[in-house]
């Protein structure tokens, strides 16, 4: 059974013997763990300034991957960020760029976020503390406490629901929210990812493959904001459609679920 944990404030208490023992004024601390943050982007020119200053000092990397964007999207981050790694999509679809960007991270951690400014680029320290206590797969939640929604509509609301209640029941879990694509996971779990979806379908199919592949996932705390400025891609009947069938045939047992491991 999957047990999510939540973040909750608790009583501190001191134990009795130090976790970790006194160090030596010259011994130097462990390395910190590299983060890689992904953003895929398509025609976000006037939301990439907002999303770009406020990405906090633990990000090491940055790649933007261009979806064929007709606006200034690569020209802003570029100016915005120099040192913004611009990566083109091989194909179209918001899978395909995020399966684009993984694959050229170099961190230790990787972070998705959206370009549109409905993320909260300070909430990433939140993801990396769970990352760094041993957690493998780290996803936000609108519905735990701390957590919100300023954007989600009724249909949108009521179609996360009963696709999160298959998911519970399909996998045995306790999750408090599915459609969200704020997450960050340890890149050495890619390959276990398996990812081959290429529409907005692939942040189910990550949460379906960590579920089934045992990863210790944890939910933080988010807040979804409206977009700042244009139109989203997302079309909430069509993609939830896709989604189901995702997870239809990912459910275990089925004959197209993988069984083995094989790089993304």
């Amino acid at each position: 059974m999957n047990h999510t944990p939540h973040l909750t404030e608790q009583p501190i208490s001191l134990p009795d013997h130090p976790a970790h023992p006194l160090r030596r004024a010259e011994d130097r601390p462990p390395p910190r763990a590299t983060v890689t943050l992904v953003v895929p982007a398509r025609n976000e020119a006037r939301n990439i300034p907002w999303v770009f200053e406020q990405i906090p000092d633990c990000v090491d990397e940055v790649i933007l991957v261009d979806g064929d964007s007709a606006d200034a999207t690569v020209h802003m981050a570029t100016r915005c960020l120099p040192t913004v790694r611009p990566v083109a999509q091989s194909g179209p679809g918001k899978g395909n760029a995020l399966r684009t960007g993984f694959l050229s991270a170099t961190g230790d951690y990787i972070v998705m976020m959206d370009a549109d400014g409905s993320m909260l680029p300070g909430e990433i320290p939140h993801y990396l503390h769970f990352l760094d206590n041993g957690f493998d797969f780290v996803k936000g939640s609108r519905f735990i406490a701390g957590g919100g929604s300023l954007d989600i509509t009724r249909i949108r609301r009521l179609g996360n629901r009963m696709l999160l209640t298959a998911v519970n029941h399909l996998y045995d879990a306790q999750l408090t929210d599915l459609c969200y694509g704020f997450c960050a996971f340890r890149r050495d779990f890619l390959a276990d990812l398996d990812l081959h979806s290429s529409g907005f379908e692939i942040e189910t199919e990550m949460i379906a493959h960590a579920l089934r592949s045992g990863l210790r996932i944890a939910e933080v705390p988010s807040l979804e904001l409206p977009r700042r400025s244009g139109r989203s891609n997302l079309h909430a009947i069509s993609d939830g459609r896709r989604v189901l069938r995702t997870l239809l045939s990912e459910r275990p047992g089925s004959r197209s679920a993988p069984t083995g491991r094989s790089s993304p």
